[in-house]
């Protein structure tokens, strides 16, 4: 693994990162003919959208395959879910042909849809020849307690290291979640951390410095950037 990218994004955040991630998506599918992008839940991905429909109309969207980090066991059309939060600020917005977009069933039984979820991506990376599903760009954020998609801290799902993807529990409700493991974040070609409040300044830096309890540490795709909403 490389040394990981900062890149301070202090002066507007989402059209920052969004300035970033278009030449990024664009390059991928340039380099090989599709971009398989993991979008991050939460609300920092929310503005970040927003400007990628504004100022993204030229990407080739028809050639951007979706996939989600992890999901929060509820419906697809529930406040919580991170596919809804997706869609209306995204998908919705954009000309993504609908079976590009591989949604996780927050809804279903949880480890049934783990189970689905990680046999959908691997038939497409069997159809590359890949033994893990590769991402061209993977982006995740941060939580105040270090974790990163649903792998928080203490989660038995941390020491998996075959599966893709797993149901796990968070701390805070919903507690159910699905999420990808860390054999699949690192199979990954990039991963791109979106962290906007200087709030989290400081399990950053520990994290940076490679502090293990910490599960955002534990993730060592070959290419990682981290866009941070602070001044250097």
């Amino acid at each position: 693994m490389k040394t990981p990218t900062l890149l301070h994004c202090a002066d507007d955040f989402a059209a920052q990162a969004a300035a970033f991630l278009r030449p990024e998506i664009a390059q991928a599918v340039t380099r090989h003919a599709i971009c398989r992008l993991a979008l991050a839940g939460g609300n920092t991905p929310r503005a970040i959208h927003g400007q990628l429909v504004e100022t993204g109309r030229d990407l080739p969207w028809d050639r951007v395959q979706i996939t989600f980090g992890d999901e929060r066991g509820v419906p697809p059309d529930h406040a919580d879910s991170n596919y809804r939060m997706a869609r209306e600020s995204l998908l919705d917005r954009v000309p993504i042909p609908a079976g590009n977009v591989f949604r996780i069933e927050g809804e279903s039984e949880p480890e049934a849809a783990a189970r689905r979820y990680e046999a959908r991506l691997a038939a497409v990376a069997a159809r590359f020849g890949e033994p893990r599903y590769v991402h061209e760009l993977l982006l995740l954020g941060v939580g105040e307690d270090g974790h990163t998609a649903s792998l928080f801290p203490g989660s038995p799902a941390l020491d998996e290291t075959a599966r893709s993807v797993l149901p796990t529990l968070g701390p805070k409700p919903p507690p159910q979640r699905i999420t990808m493991t860390f054999p699949l974040l690192n199979a990954a070609r990039h991963v791109c951390f979106l962290v906007a409040g200087s709030d989290k300044r400081g399990v950053v830096e520990q994290i940076l410095a490679g502090d293990e309890r910490y599960p955002a540490a534990r993730v060592r795709a070959a290419r990682i950037t981290w866009l941070l909403g602070w001044a250097a």
